[in-house]
């Protein structure tokens, strides 16, 4: 999947494909049509880093609602002949999920356009999956002919398979229910072949047995290795199960000089099992012409949980090298109040080096918030500002409301309208109600059936149950 390119977060465009709360804020003051041009490109250009973690569906529909929004941009992205010859997910997903929340919220023009997406659209499964949710049974039910249609006769596999893999099943409980035999004989028998099929998959052993020896758990983590296919995990758990005392000798030269596989092996299974050599192994393996093996060191590294491993880390925090920075990393998650200044290094030089996106940022943010470095707010600010993610601005978020006393009256009003409801949750404990903007999101938020129950639980904390109490 091709990268995003995300606006400045200093621009409407910026702030909405951020998820960012302030992206509402400025969107219900802009002039009407530029802030649903705006929304419009974020729904049909999904700006997520990681379209299958990250939220954003909820956020751009209660702007549609907000703004009265139209869906004729939407309805000529879904049937665009592009959707027959791009197959990816991706193209129309969140197209497709803020309609079934704009559906939720009473737009009969998003339902209808998800039950003719559903029935000739390439993505019809997760349009499926959408009404699974919120349509009646007599529009889920119309929809059988024309979905079944898509597996003639001599696919019933396939059938099987899409039946078994369904997010939703309702649809197929109740097309299992139609007394056609070209519908419910043909789902039922889709779902008993399922079912057998989940059955077999689990009963069918696969890689190395515990007779194995530990040289033959080693080849076959290097065969893998050639492959292309990243074995030694699952290679590390079966060494546990066939190595003994007697093969200790073994597995450590392994892990020093060993094949990549190999090595990579020995080096998880030394580290799972708190092995007092493997920290010595570890700093020699991360030298390594194999990225692989430093990747593999430094994963079996920030998996122990010792007070050697620690030590060792303040040891080696200040290196300039990818040790240094995982050893920043395991401080930040397992340190103690102590190593507040060696983390807020690690924090500044990721941002530094890294940007505002970097994956090593997150456990670094974490550690800040638990270890209440104060002087590590100006950092988190410019995090929650500039970054991508919604999950890492979320975390800034987390991290500020314990080191920023202006957190308050700042950040925390507009994480409100965050796209997370993490974040939002966050705001809700956090967000000082002398801004009458404050009060009226937080009456909105108790009030709204598609807000999540973690978040209605945080504004009653604060509210009262009747949402009456400001």
């Amino acid at each position: 999947m091709f990268e995003p390119v995300i606006a400045p977060s200093g621009t409407l465009l910026g702030l909405l494909q951020r998820g960012r709360g302030d992206g509402t804020l400025h969107a219900l003051t802009a002039p009407r049509a530029e802030a649903l041009a705006a929304i419009n490109h974020c729904v049909l250009s999904d700006p997520r880093h990681d379209w299958q973690v990250e939220n954003r569906s909820l956020y751009y529909a209660r702007l549609y609602v907000d703004l009265h929004g139209e869906l004729d941009e939407i309805e000529g992205h879904l049937f665009d002949p592009e959707d027959l010859l791009d197959t990816e997910e991706s193209r129309t997903g969140l197209a497709l999920a803020v309609l079934g929340h704009l559906a939720s919220y009473g737009r009969r023009d998003a339902l209808e356009l998800l039950r003719k997406y559903a029935a000739v659209g390439g993505n019809w499964a997760w349009a499926l999956d959408e009404l699974a949710l919120r349509d009646d049974d007599a529009g889920l039910r119309a929809l059988a002919e024309p979905v079944l249609a898509r597996f003639p006769a001599d696919a019933e596999a396939e059938l099987a398979v899409v039946v078994r893999d369904a997010f939703e099943p309702r649809p197929w409980r109740l097309w299992a229910e139609d007394p056609r035999p070209e519908v419910g004989a043909r789902v039922r028998a889709a779902q008993e072949t399922g079912s057998f099929d989940r059955w077999q998959r689990q009963m069918r052993p696969a890689g190395p047995r515990p007779e194995w020896s530990v040289q033959a758990v080693f080849d076959w983590a290097q065969e893998g290795f050639e492959r292309g296919a990243v074995l030694y995990v699952p290679a590390a758990r079966c060494l546990s199960a066939v190595a003994g005392p007697q093969d200790h000798a073994e597995i450590v030269r392994a892990a020093r000089d060993g094949s990549d596989g190999a090595r990579c092996t020995a080096l998880r299974y030394l580290a799972d099992m708190h092995d007092p050599a493997v920290l010595d192994l570890i700093e020699v393996a991360v030298e390594a012409p194999s990225r692989a093996v430093v990747d593999a060191a430094l994963d079996a590294f920030e998996r122990m949980r010792s007070v050697a491993v620690v030590q060792r880390a303040r040891q080696w925090a200040p290196r300039p090298d990818a040790l240094g920075a995982a050893a920043g990393r395991m401080l930040a998650c397992r340190g103690g109040a102590q190593d507040g200044e060696l983390v807020l290094a690690s924090l500044r030089e990721a941002v530094r080096g890294d940007g505002p996106d970097a994956p090593t940022l997150w456990p670094l943010v974490d550690g800040a918030g638990r270890l209440g470095i104060v002087c590590a707010a100006p950092v988190l600010r410019h995090i929650y500002r500039e970054t991508a993610s919604s999950h890492l601005r979320g975390r800034a978020a987390r991290a500020l409301a314990t080191t920023d006393p202006s957190f308050a009256a700042g950040f925390a009003v507009e994480c409100l309208w965050d796209c997370e409801e993490s974040t939002r949750e966050v705001a809700a404990r956090h967000a000082e109600t002398g801004d009458a903007r404050v009060v009226d999101q937080l009456r909105r938020l108790a009030a709204d059936p598609a807000e999540e129950d973690e978040v209605q639980t945080a504004v009653r904390s604060r509210i009262g149950p009747d949402a009456t109490a400001l």
